[in-house]
């Protein structure tokens, strides 16, 4: 069998256990915000030995909960990759075990590409070979100062060493 088959078997038959992450050294929660948000920051599944997080929508707000470089694309990028990197270290993984990646923009048109320059060059530092699937959506963010957004989903066995170093 395969990996990924082995995967596949191993979540037909296991329990699940879920639980919110979180890293409030980077974020805080969205339910504490001034106007309260009703979503966690992620989703830990535990699945026989195999870890999936769902990393919400992350943006470009600071540990308060307030947008940062409002107005400024490229710092706005690098708070949003410097958050979901916060998330990935709080469970013990980076960004070698992210499989995946959807990236909404506001305009697509003006900013994909610098956000590809951006992302190019991010991943290129963090050595990742293959690369994440990805997609790329421009959309209405939940505030108007937020110029881009990512979420991610995240997989890593926990019996093994899952995790790699910076």
């Amino acid at each position: 069998m395969n990996a990924f088959a082995d995967i596949l078997e191993t979540i037909a038959h296991a329990p699940i256990k879920k639980r919110a992450m979180t890293n409030h050294g980077v974020l805080n929660e969205a339910y504490a915000y001034d106007k309260p948000s009703s979503f966690s920051r992620g989703m830990r599944l535990d699945i026989g030995g195999v870890v999936i997080l769902l990393i919400s929508g992350t943006a470009s707000i600071d540990e308060n909960g307030m947008t940062v470089h409002i107005g400024d694309f490229r710092a706005q990028m690098k708070r949003t990759l410097d958050n979901i990197t916060g998330l990935l270290k709080s469970e013990g993984c980076t960004w070698h075990d992210v499989v995946r990646t959807t990236c909404y923009l506001r305009d697509i048109d003006r900013d994909y590409d610098v956000f590809n320059e951006l992302r190019t060059a991010f991943f290129k530092a963090q050595e990742l070979d293959p690369l994440p699937a990805s997609t790329g959506i421009q959309a209405h963010l939940c505030r108007p100062d937020l110029l881009v957004e990512m979420e991610a989903i995240v997989m890593f066995r926990t019996e093994e060493a899952c995790c790699h170093k910076e």
